[in-house]
């Protein structure tokens, strides 16, 4: 499981943590996971198409430029390709990479069953891989436990507007042709529930917030390809076993041209990226206020009068 580690002596390993392997166990099973790693594996070893990772690799350089503090050894937790090991090389002393398939000079290791011990990092970054664990909280949980007191998390997911145009299209053409639809894209996190799992996870000062890309396609199976080319196609556990019918896929790209394409005959791909951030707690944290502690009313820290609320009418 371990390569080349002796470059970061701080890290101390936990092999086979109980806590860890028990929550991944009794959560909901909704993605094959072995099954994502081989795909991945194969994504990479015939070209891997990165656009996305590139681009969220850009947006994180960004956001970890206005974060005015050093880091001292960091963790690449699970992104499927170097592009966020290079950002963290940038800004901490020491980083390392944990890997869903084999690399040189990486610890290979899955984000579910994180082989690390408590408080190593000071900054754990994860990029366009945790929208594929099964157990979301459980896996914040341990990022958490693998952090200093005051250490920072930053991770990119694929969100649930991503691909709706691939999902309408695919649920029509299964409709039409095979007489009902089966499971093919992945129910992706919802921006709205990813600050409360921040905090149901410890974290503290949770941040979320969502960018929108948009790529065009000559065609349909050219997404597709794209797809397959970013380990991305169907890896559900509740997937049809009899596989994808030629009569179905040419039908939902008919669909999808019909539905989704633009003036020009290109059609539209949407990807919603969701970004998450949130610190360990620490005592010199910003603490919220009491209720009542406040020492100004509300209407002169906005410059208006104030407007009380009428008393009800006694009969």
């Amino acid at each position: 499981m371990l390569q080349r580690m002796a470059e970061v002596p701080a890290i101390r390993l936990a092999i086979g943590r109980r806590d860890a392997i028990s929550r991944s166990m009794a959560a909901p099973q909704v993605f094959d996971r072995a099954l994502l790693r081989r795909r991945l594996a194969r994504a990479q070893a015939g070209g891997y198409a990165g656009f996305l990772l590139e681009a969220a690799a850009a947006d994180l350089e960004e956001r970890l430029s206005a974060v005015v503090r050093p880091f001292s050894l960091a963790l690449d937790c699970g992104s499927p390709g170097p592009d966020a090991f290079r950002v963290l090389q940038r800004r901490a002393t020491s980083a390392v990479r944990l890997a869903p398939t084999p690399e040189p000079g990486t610890v290979l290791g899955d984000e579910e069953r994180l082989p690390f011990a408590g408080e190593c990092f000071d900054l754990v970054v994860s990029l366009l891989s945790l929208q594929a664990v099964n157990d979301l909280p459980g896996a914040l949980i341990q990022i958490r436990r693998a952090m200093k007191p005051d250490g920072l998390f930053m991770g990119c997911l694929i969100g649930g507007a991503s691909l709706g145009e691939l999902r309408q299209s695919f649920t029509q053409a299964e409709a039409e042709v095979e007489g009902g639809a089966s499971p093919r894209v992945a129910p992706f996190a919802d921006l709205r529930d990813l600050g409360s799992l921040l905090q149901r996870a410890g974290f503290a000062l949770p941040v979320t917030d969502s960018e929108t890309l948009r790529v065009r396609y000559a065609n349909p199976f050219l997404l597709m390809q794209d797809l397959r080319a970013m380990g991305m196609t169907n890896a559900l556990v509740e997937r049809r076993s009899s596989g994808l019918r030629r009569a179905t896929l040419r039908r939902a790209a008919e669909i999808y041209a019909e539905r989704f394409a633009d003036p020009d005959g290109r059609v539209r791909a949407t990807f919603e990226l969701v970004w998450l951030s949130g610190w360990t707690p620490h005592e010199s944290q910003q603490k919220p206020l009491r209720p009542g502690s406040a020492k100004m009313r509300l209407a002169d820290a906005l410059g208006v009068p104030e407007n009380p609320t009428a008393e009800p009418k006694k009969e």
